[in-house]
């Protein structure tokens, strides 16, 4: 509890009969932070925060103030504060590897002789199950229980050890699989937007804030909740009540003016605004939204625009609270007491919309009159590209042409044959995967309503998704099923092919399961530019299926008339989708559901007691669930045989003291990399390959390949991770070229002095017994993606100690210092390609082990194969003085450790 308040901000507030304590922003305007209530609202919530915790060595008056100056710089004073969020959201891709790093802390905070109970989160950690549903069946009323039975049979271990960590940690529930993805179940039950802690007798009101596991734990900004996705190793850091350090961010205000036009969806309008905040460069910005548009956009339209936040590169995309919110969470079943409790207190507080009012004051704005936008994709290879529906034709064929490298093929096609008995032929653009998935649109029903709705429609008219067409409808909870179900509109999706698979992530983080065989062979024989359609938000390459190229992001509604059209090759705007019963032309005109008909169906089968049934018992879990059998005991009985789970080596012969970091002395080139680099690519990701690294290993480990399951449910096994780290079959490490000196996709690398060509854990592991450290290069945006842990931890055991780059994206960058890897950036102009590199050279850097300070800039000699040294300048970004703490002692986790052993 806060022991200073320098403003005098803490005050009581009594609504419906309770009194409550809050740090109230009136009174501190009024004892010395003048003109803070035109702060925009998202800052309010962080100087709340700064406040409440003031205790003049984390949080000082000093930094209390600099966000009262923040009016007047606007966030370029670059000013560090530690912020501390109320709660952390997992998801249990990034759960598992977490609660293994806790477990691993417990064995050795045993060791360094302290208390391992005292390794226990001191907030509140909810972990939802939402990751490792695989659509292995589809198309028919029994994919989900053949789906969710080969979930549970291929992740007894991981289930079985997350049972353990929910008994054997305090403050950490377990929401599990079956549920719902881990964002939707936040913003229609979890989150509370104000939150509420008895301490000292006393009952403190709050703004709710989260940091997530997973970037897109952004979308439940969209209901005035103050939150963004951070690495598994901040977010552990967090658990064990280290503040998260930050800077006071610019605010990038996005006014919305005007309303939707007919036809056009929530979808369109986030992938509108996402390409014009990546034109506009918001990252590592808040953006927040505000303007008279906002009063014609439903809650979950505003969820599904800050869902995309990490698509546009912001830390997040904040709308204030407002009328509509407190209108969701009475439609969502919320407390009739909380729900009271939020709107009297962010009255009080200056954070509750209201017409009229001044708007804030920004760092910068830009405008968009939601009447200008139009139906729209992106594709195929990033969610920022975006194209309208009437360019997506014409844009699929230039991209065949132009990023393809398929010039005067558009009309190439080859037979399939065999696919439960049809032979058809298949040509570049063939969408051999559509489906509704994410929590993105899922969310929303307006467009899971309009997808059904447009089922029905074409179901009246005849039409049927081509045979080619991996068809998959997995919602984000199952509210939806229910309202679908209830509707009939379910009976409509099914008879279209759109048959429940499950619920979660699926399709959108690469669980889309395997192709048809034959269609697989087709592609992959005649070298097929396939595609997919699916209601995500990631289309990066190599990411949704190994057999597709081309990949779009798109509505509900158009995922089910993409699979009917059933290639890219059709104009949707123009062409018809197919031929009806009767004979005649179907186009997309005429079966397009209206708004009205859309909201009459919302109206009648979408009731609050629909959330407050499916959420009452939502941790109690199925029968699957109920019957995992889970060790007990308060640290965890590693199992030496598993291939899921294992006690990673971070903390093996840690000292109570660190040792100071060494300079960085000849090392070797790992990868040299362009732009655009994601965590997807950096961090294993999808599919298992029997020749790779990991799939040595675990057939190595008695794993039939069957078995191998995905990279993601892995991720509790450092052995499997580390040998897929840079392992995508995308990526491409310019150094390895092949005779014809194109560059080799793959994770390979090339090991020096003697210039073998090897998978790059291989080379890493060469290194490493010779005594060789590595580094990277890259170009600019190196990281951008979701939060992958495993990007960093992979990077750190491969024995890479710096990656240098233009710039990174922020989660990623935080990432690295948090495992102990220097990031380094160029100066403006220079790049690993100006300098000529090739590979082969080696790099010293010094300057690290004498007074590293934060954005220092440090000197690196590169020596060329033919001895010619250059000295390039890099600025180092550990960009505080508490990452640079963490980085002392070789990453966060030693620095937290360190601290409760102390």
């Amino acid at each position: 509890m806060t022991t200073i308040d320098s403003f005098k901000s803490r005050k009581t507030l009594t609504v419906g009969g309770k009194t409550y304590t809050y740090y109230s922003l009136a009174e501190a305007e009024k004892n010395g932070l003048e003109g803070i209530s035109r702060l925009p609202f998202s800052m309010k919530v962080l100087l709340e925060n700064l406040l409440r915790f003031e205790d003049g060595r984390s949080v000082t008056k000093d930094d209390i103030v600099a966000v009262k100056e923040w009016l007047v710089n606007k966030g370029a004073a670059g000013r560090e504060i530690a912020f501390r969020p109320a709660r952390v959201l997992m998801q249990d891709f990034t759960g598992v590897p977490a609660v293994v790093d806790l477990a691993a802390m417990r064995d050795a905070m045993k060791q360094l002789g302290g208390d391992p109970t005292r390794i226990n989160p001191l907030v509140p950690v909810d972990l939802v199950i939402d990751h490792s549903v695989v659509v292995d069946f589809f198309g028919s009323s029994s994919a989900l229980a053949q789906n969710v039975a080969r979930e549970y049979e291929q992740n007894q271990e991981r289930y079985r050890f997350l049972k353990w960590g929910q008994s054997a940690f305090n403050n950490f529930r377990v929401v599990p699989p079956g549920t719902g993805i881990c964002h939707q179940v936040n913003l229609e039950y979890l989150a509370q937007t104000v939150w509420t802690k008895t301490e000292g007798g006393e009952t403190v009101a709050y703004p709710d804030t989260l940091v997530g596991t997973d970037s897109h734990t952004t979308m439940v900004n969209g209901l005035g909740v103050l939150g963004w996705g951070v690495g598994g190793i901040e977010a552990e850091a967090a658990m064990l009540g280290q503040p998260l350090s930050m800077l006071l961010p610019e605010v990038i205000g996005f006014k919305l003016t005007g309303r939707l036009k007919e036809g056009v969806t929530a979808t369109d309008l986030v992938l509108t605004v996402t390409q014009m905040l990546r034109k506009k460069g918001v990252v590592g910005k808040f953006v927040e939204f505000y303007g008279p548009g906002l009063a014609h956009m439903t809650l979950e339209d505003k969820a599904t625009i800050a869902n995309m936040a990490p698509e546009y590169g912001a830390t997040c995309g904040f709308f204030p609270v407002d009328a509509e919110t407190l209108r969701y969470l009475e439609k969502t079943g919320r407390d009739a007491d909380r729900i009271a409790l939020v709107g009297e207190y962010t009255r009080a507080q200056g954070m509750f919309r209201e017409e009229g009012t001044p708007d804030p004051v920004f760092t910068d704005t830009l405008e968009l009159d939601l009447g200008d936008v139009v139906p729209s994709l992106a594709g195929p290879k990033r969610p920022q590209d975006r194209v309208t529906l009437a360019d997506a034709k014409a844009g699929f064929l230039a991209s065949l042409e132009n990023e393809f490298k398929k010039p005067g093929e558009a009309t190439k096609t080859a037979p399939s044959s065999n696919l439960r008995g049809d032979t058809f032929e298949l040509g570049h653009g063939a969408v051999v995967i559509a489906a509704i998935t994410s929590c993105t649109n899922t969310s929303n029903p307006s467009v899971l309503i309009g997808a059904g709705l447009l089922a029905r429609k074409a179901r009246e008219k005849g039409l049927k998704p081509k045979p080619w067409v991996k068809t998959s409808l997995a919602p984000g909870s199952q509210v939806v099923a229910e309202y679908l179900a209830k509707s009939g509109l379910q009976a409509d999706l099914d008879a279209m092919g759109f048959n429940l698979v499950g619920f979660g992530c699926t399709t959108c983080i690469g669980n889309s399961g395997p192709l048809e065989a034959p269609i697989s062979k087709t592609i992959n024989e005649a070298d097929l530019v396939a595609a997919a359609v699916l209601s995500g938000n990631r289309n990066f390459e190599g990411r949704v299926n190994p057999d597709v190229k081309a990949n779009y992001l798109a509505s509900p509604p158009l995922v089910v008339a993409y699979s009917i059209a059933g290639s890219m090759q059709v104009d949707l705007t123009t062409e018809p989708l197919g031929t009806g019963s009767d004979g005649q032309p179907v186009f997309l005109k005429d079966i397009w559901p209206s708004p009205q008909e859309i909201q009459q169906f919302i109206d009648a089968y979408i009731t609050n007691e629909m959330f407050r049934s499916k959420y009452a018992d939502v941790f109690k879990g199925d029968e699957n669930w109920q019957k995992i059998d889970a060790p007990t005991g308060q640290t965890y009985a590693w199992d030496s045989k598993s291939t899921y789970v294992a006690n990673p080596p971070y903390f093996v012969g840690m000292s109570k003291t660190p040792e100071a970091p060494s300079d960085i002395v000849g090392a070797r080139i790992l990868g040299l990399f362009l732009d655009s680099i994601t965590t997807d690519h950096i961090s294993p990701a999808g599919s298992i390959k029997a020749a790779s690294p990991a799939g040595k290993y675990l057939i190595e480990h008695g794993v039939a390949v069957a078995d191998f399951n995905q990279y993601g449910t892995r991720r509790g096994n450092h052995e499997v991770m580390m040998r897929g780290t840079f392992a995508n079959i995308r990526i491409k490490n310019q150094m390895v070229k092949d005779e014809a000196g194109n560059v080799v996709e793959g994770g390979y690398t090339l090991h020096w002095p003697d210039g073998e060509r090897l998978p790059i854990y291989d080379a890493a592991m060469k290194y490493k017994a010779e005594g060789v450290p590595l580094v990277v290069f890259a170009g600019r945006e190196y990281g951008t993606g979701s939060s992958r842990d495993w990007a960093a931890k992979g990077t750190n055991l491969l024995g890479v100690r710096a990656v240098i780059a233009q710039s990174f994206e922020r989660i990623h960058r935080s990432n690295l210092v948090g495992m102990g890897v220097l990031p380094l950036v160029f100066e403006e102009g220079t790049s690993w390609q100006t300098l000529g590199l090739k590979g082969d050279e080696t790099v010293t850097i010094r300057g690290i082990a004498d007074g590293l300070k934060p954005r220092q800039t440090l000197q690196a000699e590169i020596t060329f194969a033919d001895g010619t040294v250059k000295t390039v300048p890099l600025t180092c970004r550990i960009d505080t003085l508490d990452e640079l703490e963490y980085f002392r002692n070789r990453g966060i986790l030693h620095y937290v450790l360190r601290q409760l052993a102390a």
